[in-house]
């Protein structure tokens, strides 16, 4: 195994491609930018890195996926990943080639992009004092209202493993990287960015992996803490707005994420989930607004599958096709990748093919209520009652404390219904909630309910 010998260049020229390092972003000469982010930017740095010499599957796995042990399957399938983002053709590869029974190897040598930073050297040193003159104000006012962060924090390892495995987007590795920021901020309790990373993983275990109610409780607490010290922090008031999220409390988290934007415009994870809220509350106009007033679209998780939404409410159904199918393929262990296609699917009326794009969800290892109840709904249309009964065993399973799980349990007999009057409580609750401004669509669970 051999490590690169010289830092690495900032920006990249592979054939008809250009990359840029620090905003993980690959651009084809046509202007047209691919979606390559994660993994499989990793992936593709770390190709660019060694030039064209051949990388076994032992330095991959070492190089990209440590500390988490693959296997050389797992290898394989984000190469194949990777190719597609690029548009690259294995059996006529352009871009990546594999040397069988050796690894991989760029078909071509990889150049540092001179032109990306080409500037008169005379002209180059003043355009950086200037840069540094014109920031200071900014840095003044940045410095009176942060938190304490050392310049070395954001070398943390525990804080850099951390954010690796909470954008992964899996069960076991937000369960991994909830522990790496505890152990962070027990050795530095001021780390900022470890309280709010700590504080969305909270939240997502609640919103996507079936964690508990206290799990948004912890996520509030701490977002709240970094704010009592820093109420300008556009970050802080996100997460804020992701424990609103994640707790059903759609006005609220709302307006933290148009406060957060507010805050910082390049906030642009803040502004993918505003849109998404926005689409939730019917205001399609504005969340498709705001879903392309994106400025990168790598940052905004699900931007794809947002506009793809968009795009089917307002009867485009055949770009929104395109869209949730691309995003199927590229994103095999993304939980809402897999969910949003076969729902497309059965939306439209093509269950045949709705039940097998959820059978090969369930086959990559996603497990989500949403998933779940969507088998349910299908097993039903097919009058499968044992098939529907036991995915929403499962749905309840995931979500217990979720009422739309619970609603359809008793609907198809996998528990024993409460009676009338407890039904009628539960469902003026839900629309007292949504007066509250709670999530519109437990409207339709207190539909049920009734």
């Amino acid at each position: 195994m051999s490590e690169p010998a010289a830092a690495s260049p900032a920006h990249y020229r592979l054939d008809d491609l250009r990359i840029d390092v620090a905003r993980q972003r690959v651009v084809r000469d046509d202007g047209q930018v691919l979606e390559v982010a994660g993994l499989s930017f990793r992936l593709l740095h770390y190709l660019l890195r060694q030039g064209t010499r051949v990388v076994g599957f032992d330095e991959l796995i070492a190089q990209v996926w440590a500390p988490a042990l693959v296997s050389e399957d797992t290898v394989t399938q984000r190469v194949r990943l990777l190719r597609q983002a690029l548009g690259d053709d294995g059996r006529r590869a352009r871009y990546l080639r594999s040397v069988r029974g050796c690894g991989y190897q760029l078909c071509s040598p990889p150049h540092p992009d001179d032109d990306a930073l080409r500037v008169p050297g005379v002209r180059r040193r003043r355009l950086v004092a200037g840069a540094v003159l014109a920031l200071l104000p900014v840095i003044a006012a940045i410095g009176w209202w942060s938190w304490p962060r050392p310049a070395a924090q954001a070398l943390s390892p525990l804080l850099q493993r951390a954010d690796y495995y909470a954008r992964i987007g899996q069960r076991e590795n937000n369960a991994r990287a909830l522990a790496l920021y505890r152990q962070r901020l027990q050795e530095a309790p001021d780390d900022v960015q470890a309280a709010l990373g700590l504080a969305r993983a909270h939240a997502a275990r609640l919103c996507l992996y079936g964690g508990d109610p206290a799990d948004a409780d912890r996520a509030q607490a701490l977002a709240e803490h970094v704010l009592a010290r820093q109420p300008r922090l556009a970050a802080a008031h996100a997460a804020l707005a992701y424990a609103h999220d994640c707790r059903g409390e759609v006005a609220t988290a709302l307006a933290g994420y148009e406060r957060a934007v507010a805050l910082d415009p390049d906030d642009d994870a803040a502004r993918a989930s505003a849109a998404y809220l926005y689409a939730r509350q019917g205001r399609l106009a504005d969340a498709l607004a705001a879903n392309l007033a994106v400025h990168r679209p790598e940052d905004a998780r699900f931007l794809a599958l947002q506009i793809a939404a968009d795009l089917d409410l307002l009867g485009y159904a055949d770009a929104a096709e395109g869209r949730y199918r691309r995003s199927f393929q590229l994103y095999p262990d993304n939980v809402f990748s897999n969910l949003a296609w076969p729902s497309f699917l059965h939306r439209h009326g093509r269950d045949v093919e709705a039940q097998v794009a959820l059978d090969e969800a369930l086959s990559r290892g996603t497990d989500h209520a949403g998933l779940q109840l969507l088998a349910a709904e299908l097993a039903l249309q097919r009058g499968d009652l044992d098939a529907a009964r036991h995915a929403a065993q499962r749905a309840r399973a995931l979500k217990p404390h979720a009422s739309l799980p619970a609603t359809v349990a008793w609907i198809v007999g996998a528990e024993s219904r409460p009676a009338a009057p407890a039904l009628r409580a539960r469902s003026a609750a839900l629309r007292t909630g949504l007066a509250a401004g709670a999530d519109p669509l437990d409207g339709l669970d207190a539909a049920l309910l009734a």
